[in-house]
């Protein structure tokens, strides 16, 4: 990946595109998380209920902390410790941002910074958000190697970018909800992040 690879990938998204793009995980997909017509192409094209939520992907961290300001001293702390990691933490959304991520429940929202090392790392110059969903039909296996995407998927996409294969487990999915309060957390999917890593960054 090259940074002009990172560069068509800017244009795509600011044109509401969607790409197929690498984490640090497994591929996903990418839009404009404030595109209602790119949000509902990436659906369509997963067969994802809209109802659902997606995540926010940032790939930098002070550019996630600085979008979302009205987290607690807490919360972002222990956003400091986790991330960027291969890990979805679920945040409360009190000023109801980024409503196209959240799917029926604007009041949280699912954040991602994914660790760009190696082929990966000149996507940390991107400085725009994406909304972002794995790069299988809704349900499906997930894809460490653009060729195990679904070819659908593959031909709906306005670009591709390859990293090559990556790791090929998810992000593990934690609810940091209540963290802010009384230190509480939850593991919602359990991915790439060992539960043992993710107590001992939290507890």
């Amino acid at each position: 990946m090259t940074p002009d690879d990172v560069a068509s990938f800017r244009r795509c998204i600011a044109a509401g595109g969607v790409a197929l793009f690498p984490a640090d995980t497994v591929y996903g997909l990418a839009t404009d998380p404030r595109s209602e017509e790119g949000v509902e192409r990436l659906y369509r094209l997963k067969g994802r209920a809209p109802s659902r939520s997606a995540a926010l992907m940032f790939f930098r961290l002070e550019l996630a902390l600085a979008a979302l300001p009205e987290l607690g001293e807490r919360t972002r702390a222990a956003l400091a410790r986790l991330l960027p990691g291969p890990v979805t933490v679920v945040l409360p959304n009190r000023a109801r941002r980024y409503p196209l991520a959240c799917g029926e429940d604007a009041g949280r929202i699912g954040l991602r910074v994914p660790l760009l090392e190696g082929e990966l790392a000149p996507l940390s110059a991107a400085d725009w958000p994406v909304l972002q969903s794995s790069a299988n039909p809704s349900g499906g296996s997930d894809a460490a190697r653009v060729q195990d995407v679904d070819p659908r998927i593959r031909m709906g996409v306005d670009m591709v970018l390859d990293a090559g294969e990556l790791p090929g487990t998810a992000s593990t999915v934690v609810s940091l909800v209540g963290y802010e309060e009384d230190g509480s957390y939850e593991v919602l999917r359990a991915g790439a992040l060992p539960s043992s890593a993710l107590d001992a960054v939290l507890r």
